[in-house]
């Protein structure tokens, strides 16, 4: 569809790759790359799998738009980015990440709205290094963490503890760890599996199970317009 993401689809999946050459960044246009290709998912009525280059799902927002100091633009890229989680999160039809690499910060708390979750074994981090770099987590990527995230596991991704491989499916960041010449026939399988069950059923049961996510992040989304509002920065 465009340089940063491209869409493929077949026999009713639709694959989303990011690849923005570097660290596949939540910038705005990544973000308006990303909705416009689930807005064909969606009219495909496709199962979605969401996934990176080799080596990166996604490094996080743009540091270099917070470096830029441009209040607007920061702003229109944390409260995009909230609102793409909140997307994933009610997307009718399933969502598999297939997880080509590290998961920081965004990369990670959009790696959370997927209804699959397929990592990496070795050679990819996922990490909320927000305190660790002068920043706090936002309130939706809460939100987000909390619907999947194990106790007391929550605490400590908050404190920016890294994962990988089997810790980071013990925690709940993942639901599946493989090596990196087997993630697509895991997402194949995964993606079998899916097409398996009945279309309204899934999209009715999805929408139960997410009920008190999608309950909290109108008011987190608000929460967090405020913070950034009224600092002019960001604290995400």
């Amino acid at each position: 569809m465009t340089d940063l993401v491209s869409y493929a689809f077949a026999d009713g999946v639709a694959t989303l790759t990011m690849d923005d050459g570097k660290a596949n960044v939540m910038n705005p246009a990544m973000q308006m790359a990303l909705n416009a290709a689930l807005d064909r998912a969606e009219a495909d009525k496709a199962i979605v799998v969401l996934t990176g280059r080799p080596g990166v799902f996604s490094g996080g927002f743009d540091l270099s738009v917070f470096k830029a100091g441009n209040p607007q633009v920061t702003f229109q890229m944390l409260t995009g980015g909230a609102q793409l989680a909140q997307r994933l999160l009610s997307y009718p039809h399933p969502v598999v990440a297939a997880c080509s690499g590290h998961a920081m910060a965004m990369g990670l708390f959009l790696l959370q709205c997927a209804d699959v979750r397929i990592g990496l074994n070795a050679g990819a981090t996922f990490q909320a290094n927000e305190v660790l770099i002068g920043m706090t987590l936002p309130y939706f990527a809460l939100e987000a963490l909390r619907e999947r995230v194990a106790t007391p596991h929550l605490h400590l991704v908050g404190t920016g503890l890294a994962y990988s491989g089997a810790d980071a499916v013990q925690a709940g960041l993942l639901d599946e760890a493989v090596a990196p010449e087997s993630l697509a026939a895991a997402v194949q399988a995964q993606v079998d599996r899916l097409k398996k069950a009945h279309p309204a059923s899934f999209t009715a049961t999805k929408q139960r199970l997410r009920a008190s996510v999608m309950g909290a992040l109108p008011q987190a989304i608000e929460s967090d317009k405020a913070d950034w509002m009224r600092l002019g920065t960001a604290k995400a």
